[in-house]
C-alpha cells in the first residue's frame, strides 16, 4: 500500500493498523545491544527478576520505534520527505517479552507548508497497546509529507 499524500489525511481519522508483532527476547536484546544499551533492566534476567517487573523490561525506545514503525504501512510509506519531532512520548505501562504490540494511530492536524508548496506537515498521535488492551506506549510525531503537487 502506498503511503498518503498531505491532502489525503483527514484530521480526526483514527487508523487501526492491521499489522502487529510479537516482541521476543531476541528483539530487545539485539536492539540493546545494537545501541549499547547495558541498562541491565533489559538485559540481565537476574538483576531483572529482583526488581519490581520480576523479568527484563523491553526497551522503550524500542518500544517507541516499533510503535512507529507499525504505522508507516497504512500511513506514510513512500511519502514522507521527513520526521520533524517526537513529543508527549510516554511509556505509561511496562512491554515485556512475548507480549503482542498492536497500533492505532490518529491525525491531529495538517497544515502545507509556509515556504515549499510541494509539502506540508502532518501530526500524529500514536499509541500501541498490549494483547490485553493495556496502553504501553503514547507519541506526538509530527512529520514533512509530500503534497499531491508534488507527486
Amino acid at each position: 500500500m502506498a503511503g498518503l499524500y498531505l491532502e489525503e489525511f483527514e484530521v480526526g481519522h483514527v487508523f487501526n493498523h492491521s499489522l502487529r508483532k510479537t516482541v521476543t527476547e531476541s528483539d530487545n536484546m539485539l536492539f540493546s545491544v545494537m545501541t549499547l544499551n547495558t541498562q541491565p533492566l533489559h538485559i540481565d534476567f537476574d538483576f531483572a527478576g529482583k526488581t519490581e517487573w520480576g523479568k527484563p523490561l523491553v526497551n522503550s525506545l524500542f518500544t517507541l520505534g516499533l510503535m512507529i514503525g507499525i504505522s508507516v504501512n497504512d500511513t506514510t510509506i513512500g511519502t514522507t520527505i521527513a520526521n520533524l519531532g517526537m513529543t508527549d512520548v510516554t511509556f505509561p505501562s511496562p512491554l515485556f517479552h512475548g507480549d503482542t504490540v498492536r497500533v492505532e494511530t490518529t491525525v491531529m492536524s495538517t497544515r502545507p507548508s509556509k515556504s515549499k508548496p510541494d509539502r506540508g506537515i502532518v501530526e500524529f498521535e500514536h499509541r500501541a497497546y498490549n494483547q490485553n488492551g493495556v496502553l504501553v506506549a503514547k507519541c506526538t510525531r509530527q512529520a514533512m509529507m509530500k503534497s499531491k503537487s508534488a507527486a
